[in-house]
This record gives C-alpha cells, structure tokens and sequence, in this order.
C-alpha cells in the first residue's frame, strides 16, 4: 500500500495541517493501491505565504538565472520519465502508447518555456516609454486528472519563465503522479517558496487559492462548471485568470474526403486519451449521403480499436479513471439510446473479458444536434455521428455548441479545408490530422474557457505591462 503523507511547502517536504485520507485506486482493477493524505485551507495559506516570500527575488531574476532553472527541472523530470509512466499507467490507466507521451510532454514542457522565455523580450521601446513585462505575482496553478503531470509541469514552466512563484493543487486523484513529479522538481534545488504543491480537495485548498487575496493570477485545467465556480471567485480581488475548460469538438468531414482514411482518423481524435480529454473529437460530422458508408467503414476501423490492459502495444482505450467516471459514461449511453440515437458498436457494460473501470468504445449514429449526447461532454469514449447537407450546414452544425475549444476538418483539398476551418469557432483547429505544436497557443472560444496556454502567448498569460514613459533607453 503506497502512504502519500506530506506536501511540499517552501522548498521543503511537511506533513500536512490537514488530517484526511483519501484512497487512490488503480483504474485496471477498481482496487485502492494507496492513500494520500489531504492538506488543507492551513496548509494553502501557508504554501502561498511562501511563494509570497519568495516572489521579490524571483521576480527580478535574469532571463539567464530562469532559463538555467528551466533546464534544470528538465533534466530533473527527465530522470523520472520510467517512474513517471509507471505511475501514470498504475493510477490512470493510459495505454502505453498515450502514457509514454504524457511521460515525455511533462518533462519537454520546461525546455518549451526556455525556448519561448529566451526568444521574448521582456522590455520593448514604444516612442518615448520602455515598455516591461513584469511578472503578474504569486500564481495559483489547478491541474485535473487526466494528465496531472504535464499540466502541472506546463503551467509551472511558463509561469516561473515569467518570474512569477505558483502553488500548486493538483487533483487529489493523481497523487502518485503527484509524487514522482514532487520528488524530481525538489531535486532540481529551486530556491525555497518558488513552487509549493498541496494535495488536496478542490473546495478546500482550491477555494482557499481562489480566495486568497495574495493570488494575483489563478491557471486552471477542468470542467467548464468549476471553471465558472473560479472566475465568480476571483472577481473579488481581481485575479487574471486562464481557464481552460470543457469542449464537444466537432470532425468535419468533406464530402471530397478519402473516407477510408477519413473515419479511422476521426475515431483517433474521438478516442484520444480513452476519451478522456477535452479537446477529444466527439462530434462526427458527414454528408448525410454517405452516412451508410461511414457506418460501415466505421465498423471495419472499430476493429483495430482495444480496450485492455494498458501495456498492451495493441491498446488503444483505457479505463475511466473512476467508479464515478464509469458511471457517468453509463450514464449517458443510456441516454443515447432512450433518445433515438442508434449504436453502431458498443453500449452499456464492460467490454468482454474486462472489469474494473473499462467502458465499450461507443459510436452512435442518427444523432441529431439537439440530443444531450451532442450537447454534452461526456468524458469517455462515446462519439456521435451526426448528417449535414452542405458545407454551409456542416460548419453551421459545428459551431451550434456552447463550446469552442477544438475542432478538427478532413479534406482532400487543403486550401478548402482551411477555408472551412477558418470559420469554426474553436482555439484550435486540427486540418487534415497536423500534429500538435507545443509553440502553438492553446484554449478555448465561449465556454470553453478564456486565455490561452503554451509558448509565447503562455508566457505572456504571466506577464503585465509597465511603461514608463520618459525613460532612458537602456
């Protein structure tokens, strides 16, 4: 049984103020691994207090002196990546070819701020001001389970790349994560109160951080409703705030498209992280004409789809990361049915030979926009077909959401899907399955959050502009 009893406040590892315990459960199985004991509103305010003692000196710090840090948390988590992926497949279940990605992306995240911090320069010449970009203040930074890691080490690095010190609540559900990323940022010998990481519950230590009048500025990853919960909080002091939130991400898919690569590159998109991910690809959109097509390839391409133990190369979903996840996605499949939609593979239950956590990779047709499978992020697996008529109604149809923050178009034409891209209104927009660009601004339209993460519009989320107009050129 693996006992998580400390958190770490001022440069040091202390045993919480706060007493509750809180079981960790492997996701494969169902059965509890560990325990993880809680911090509290104390143990919040005394992490901020730190940071707080600490944001002088960082905040005047040289590019150079932030820059060494950077690299040095690199190397630190690099170190870590064999006990970091162990970690992620033990508590969340991501099949080895997502968690070792997710292994990778926590420590790649310090050299993209490096990058980023060393390319920007934080003071410009506008007529007759000098014009710096200051660091916001002590920062709160508020991670989700679903890859703890790299967002607690995403959002860390740009915010120390801008001079500002973090507290850090990480979800309590991923305190083995939580732990092995502790461990390697200690060892990387930051100056004390720099970065401070409390385990604990969201309406505990997360309402303290977004209380808390000496928070300038708070990140967070996760629903769309505790989003909402945040920002009504921060209004009291005026606290920036970066949210990024929820999405029910729509595939264009063009009639001019080569549907044989077309469906299975759509079922990666919705199935990417098991489903559990915000930016997940759950709307399928095709010309109603070749709905019969789609299905059919749509049953060929499920195929090579797998849920099963993690480190199977052949994986491709894993497990909800909760008994209550499960439950919502069951939930929700019982909805699709009992509101028309039709299954093309999948449904409620766990997939043959299978326990713990696992849920069928689902796919229903004849959905229509307004049902609630189409209205809602599920969080699994559980992906929607829906018909259009035209491009006019596609983008019509994908944009009919109240939220924004991907989407994805599949053309054989690249210069018309671009066109269609450019008019869906979402952060980000996936053409013809481009990778990921880390260097690439990152959040959402709408409900899907405000603000953007990751390279110089990261940084620049931890920054505030002073001018001073008058001064001398230096």
């Amino acid at each position: 049984m693996q006992e998580i009893t400390h958190v770490y406040i001022d440069g040091r590892f202390v045993e919480p103020h706060g007493t509750e315990l809180f079981d960790l459960h492997n996701p494969v199985t169902g059965e509890i691994f560990g325990r993880v004991r809680l911090g509290d509103a104390d143990d919040a305010r005394a992490a901020i207090a730190a940071a707080k003692r600490a944001f002088p000196a960082w905040s005047r710090s040289t590019k150079a002196v932030r820059i060494s840090l950077l690299h040095r948390l690199h190397d630190a988590m690099e170190a870590k990546k064999d006990a970091l992926l162990d970690a992620i497949i033990l508590e969340y279940g991501a099949p080895i070819s997502r968690s070792t990605w997710m292994a990778a992306h926590a420590s790649n995240s310090f050299m993209e701020a490096a990058r980023t911090l060393e390319g920007f320069d934080l003071k410009q010449r506008i007529g007759t001001a000098e014009v710096i970009m200051e660091a916001v203040g002590v920062v709160g930074l508020i991670t989700p389970w679903n890859s703890d890691a790299g967002f607690i080490c995403s959002k860390l690095a740009y915010a120390l790349a801008a001079g500002c010190t973090a507290v850090i609540k990480p979800s309590e559900m991923s305190a083995a994560q939580t732990q092995v990323v502790l461990e390697a940022l200690h060892e990387a010998g930051a100056p004390a109160g720099l970065f401070n990481i409390v385990n604990g519950r969201g309406d505990v230590v997360g309402a303290e951080i977004t209380a808390n009048p000496d928070i300038s500025k708070i990140s967070f990853t996760g629903s769309t409703a505790v989003g909402k919960t945040i920002l009504r909080g921060a209004a009291d002091t005026l606290k920036r705030v970066t949210l990024e939130l929820g999405g029910k991400s729509p595939t264009v898919i063009l009639d001019d498209a080569d549907f044989a690569k077309a469906i299975p590159m759509a079922l990666e998109a919705g199935f990417a992280n098991s489903g559990q991910a915000c930016i997940a690809g759950t709307r399928i959109l095709v010309p109603a004409s070749r709905l019969d097509e789609t299905i059919a390839l749509a049953k060929t391409a499920l195929g090579k789809v797998k849920a099963g133990a993690p480190r199977d190369p052949d994986t491709t979903i894993g497990p909800m990361v909760s008994q209550a996840q499960y439950d919502r996605v069951q939930r929700y499949i019982r909805l699709g049915v009992e509101t028309g939609a039709t299954i093309v593979a999948g449904g409620e239950g766990h997939p043959e030979g299978l326990g713990g956590y696992f849920v069928k990779p689902t796919v229903f047709a004849n959905v229509t926009n307004d049902m609630t499978i189409a209205r809602e992020e599920i969080f699994g697996p559980v992906l929607c077909m829906l018909t259009y008529k035209d491009e006019a109604e596609a983008i019509s149809i994908a944009n009919d959401t109240p939220y924004g923050l991907q989407a994805y178009v599949i053309s054989s034409d690249p210069a018309r899907a671009t066109a269609v891209a450019s008019q869906i209104e979402a952060g980000r927009v996936v053409i013809n399955g481009a990778p990921h660009d880390p260097a690439v601004p990152f959040g959402g339209f709408k409900q899907s959050g405000i603000g953007r993460e990751y390279g110089v519009f990261g940084l620049q989320a931890y920054l505030e502009p002073k001018a001073l107009l008058g001064a001398a050129s230096t």
